[in-house]
């Protein structure tokens, strides 16, 4: 994800009662224990962060290296996330499976229509195979502007047609499903994205920041089960706004937004699992340092 000023409802804090945290003045000692009990005890979801360094989209992966990474992430989640169905991508729920974690997986949607059809095809066949317990059809494509709301509406009806049994939705900006009624009801469930970071709030707003959000995808989805497929904060790189990445605040935030979500019952998934070298070119250096553990496999914090 990144900046776009002219589409995200910003947050307005109305003054000390919007600071909300669960950090209570701690140490940088005390938030340290306080975060790796959180990550031991286990989190709802993790991203799985696919590519090792010199490795990005068009890399062809294996099953020993998505194995590798799974079994680092294994003691600490109940769910992954995968973004495609290609590549190796259409292993990693099948690894997944292997070692008692649940999927949401992904078919990667954009402006080439041989490519999504590959994408969407591949996901149909995973979830046939009980290796898909939530099937997220498109990730920000609209977001992206690389197809339109009626095209994406039929990829999803024609997954939800094929895969009764699954839950299927479309993962965007929270805002998406405030602004596009029709767009939200063709979800079974709404697979929201939720980043104070990218829209350049202050940490210390930034859980007041997540619930305003989330509670917009609440109001949008009349009922439905919302999930927050990513959120998470930077380590390193150039701030944004009122936005400072650096290793405290990304751990404070990991701290907040997980206490708050076993504390409220909030489906999240972390963004993400490792840092991944290919994303500064998309993101700027920031996109690189999004990781709880390094591009090594290294626990950051």
């Amino acid at each position: 994800m990144q900046y776009r000023e002219d589409h995200f409802l910003k947050f307005k804090p109305s003054g000390t009662d919007d600071l909300q945290n669960y950090l209570m003045s701690r140490s940088g000692q005390e938030e340290r224990r306080l975060f790796l009990k959180i990550l031991n005890e286990g989190i709802h979801g993790f991203c799985y962060s696919l590519y090792e360094e010199g490795q990005g989209p068009g890399h062809i992966i294996g099953a020993d290296q998505i194995r590798r990474r799974m079994k680092i992430l294994q003691p600490h989640t109940s769910w992954v996330r995968s973004f495609s169905c290609v590549e190796g991508n259409e292993l990693i729920p099948e690894v997944a499976k292997e070692l008692g974690i649940k999927t949401m997986v992904g078919a990667w949607l954009g402006d080439d229509n041989e490519k999504n059809k590959i994408e969407i095809e591949n996901l149909i066949s995973l979830a046939n195979r009980g290796l898909v317990d939530v099937a997220a059809v498109g990730n920000e494509v609209l977001y992206r502007d690389e197809m339109s709301e009626e095209e994406l509406i039929d990829y999803i009806e024609q997954v939800k047609k094929a895969i009764p049994n699954v839950p299927v939705g479309y993962v965007d900006a929270y805002y998406e499903f405030v602004t596009r009624p029709l767009l939200t009801h063709s979800c079974d469930v709404i697979l929201t994205n939720c980043y104070p970071f990218w829209e350049g709030t202050s940490f210390d707003y930034s859980l007041q920041h997540v619930i305003q959000m989330y509670n917009q995808a609440m109001g949008a989805g009349g009922g439905k089960r919302v999930i927050i497929t990513e959120t998470g904060w930077p380590s390193a790189g150039a701030a944004l706004g009122g936005s400072v990445p650096s290793f405290s605040n990304a751990i404070r935030y990991f701290i907040n937004i997980h206490s708050w979500a076993k504390n409220e019952g909030v489906e999240v998934f972390h963004f993400s699992s490792f840092d991944e070298s290919w994303k500064v070119g998309a993101e700027g250096d920031v996109g690189a340092h999004w990781g709880v553990w390094d591009k090594s496999g290294k626990l950051k914090f």
